[in-house]
């Protein structure tokens, strides 16, 4: 699995070759095809274990909360997906496979994904559809501030967008 997303991270879904894989990997082609039924079917248990690490991420952050209010729990719950995403290799699959939800099992992990978070961080914050909402805005502002190494870039273009994300 860490081999796939370091080889699907470089460049997408629709730039690596189940070839790419499999030579990273040290294996044959045909001992992947074993495993996986097809390169959509590989790419979309990549976004299922990229989604499961963030679930796990989150509910460690929440364990260690010690309040009972939504906003400060998802402040929590925002701090340790920035934690995530520092892995450039689990942020460029979410992002790649967002750009790859056109194809029907990867739109489809995309879509579970999705829903298991809202699921999940609704559970444990407690929060209201509008704090969820936001939060997810915000993660995805910061997907592509990092995806585009712009977070640490000190411009005015930048400072307007961290500070959107950081008034909510």
């Amino acid at each position: 699995m860490r081999t796939a997303i370091a080889t699907f991270a470089k460049r997408g879904y629709y730039g690596t070759s189940t070839m790419d894989v499999a030579k990273a990997a040290d294996i044959s082609q045909g001992y992947l095809y074993r495993l996986f039924k097809d390169k959509e079917t590989l790419f979309a248990t990549l976004v299922h274990y990229c989604s499961d690490r963030l679930r796990e991420d989150l509910a460690l952050a929440a364990a260690a909360v010690r309040t009972t209010d939504p906003q400060e729990i998802l402040r929590a719950l925002s701090g340790s997906y920035d934690e995530v995403i520092a892995d450039r290799q689990v942020l460029m699959i979410l992002m790649h496979a967002q750009c790859s939800a056109g194809e029907p099992v990867i739109g489809e992990a995309v879509r579970q994904c999705y829903a298991k978070q809202v699921e999940h961080l609704r559970a444990l914050s407690g929060a209201s559809d509008e704090q969820i909402g936001r939060f997810f805005a915000d993660a995805l502002l910061k997907n592509v501030m990092a995806a585009i190494d712009a977070t640490d870039i000190d411009a005015p273009w930048t400072r307007t967008l961290h500070a959107g994300a950081a008034a909510s």
